[in-house]
């Protein structure tokens, strides 16, 4: 006899392939985010403004982010807090969401005050240290990523780490959370700071 296999299920197993749903709340759509990409690159560096290979992974993130955030990883002087603390908040504000902004550091002194928040952007993951809180130790960053997969949260993080120095740094099980919940663009080149 055949197994019937029922709509939650199905839904669970698709969920712990990395499968989210679209949740109006974490939806990411907004039309031409190549050329609008562009006009806040161009806004904020002038004439120095340069569209790098992974700005498309960015902009193809921004037209449909099927429920994911953004992991921007890689290379130092490629943009990637420049996109995630400077472009995509006011990007965020335009479509009626609001975007909240700490760095890895803060989540030592402010993970209480963050943890509510349903978009959340952390700006250089891997420069926080580890805290103890009533004699216990945390990974706030592992934390974080645990809450949002758990209450469906968008995450948009920046670091300087590679995905072995991600797994030295945290776990597997972090890891493979931030990789199912979140798109990754990889920086990849010289710096552009001069």
């Amino acid at each position: 006899m055949k197994k019937i296999v029922t709509a939650g299920e199905v839904a669970m197993r698709q969920r712990d392939r990395g499968f989210r749903p679209h949740d109006q709340r974490t939806h990411i759509m907004i039309k031409n985010a190549r050329d609008v990409l562009w006009r806040e690159l161009q806004a904020e560096l002038g004439d120095d403004a340069q569209w790098l290979p992974e700005y498309d992974e960015v902009a193809a993130w921004l037209t449909d982010n099927q429920g994911k955030g953004l992991l921007c990883m890689g290379d130092c002087g490629r943009g990637k807090t420049l996109i995630t603390n400077r472009i995509l908040p006011r990007l965020f504000q335009r479509i009626g969401k609001v975007l909240h902004i700490h760095t890895a550091i803060e989540l030592l002194d402010h993970y209480p005050e963050i943890s509510p928040y349903k978009h959340i952007c952390i700006d250089d993951m891997g420069t926080e240290p580890d805290a103890k809180r009533f004699g216990e130790s945390h990974n706030y960053i592992s934390e974080l990523i645990d809450l949002a997969e758990r209450k469906e949260k968008l995450l948009i993080i920046s670091t300087n780490l590679n995905k072995e120095e991600i797994l030295q740094r945290y776990d597997l099980r972090t890891f493979d959370r931030l990789r199912s919940l979140c798109m990754r663009v990889v920086f990849k080149g010289e710096s552009l700071r001069r």
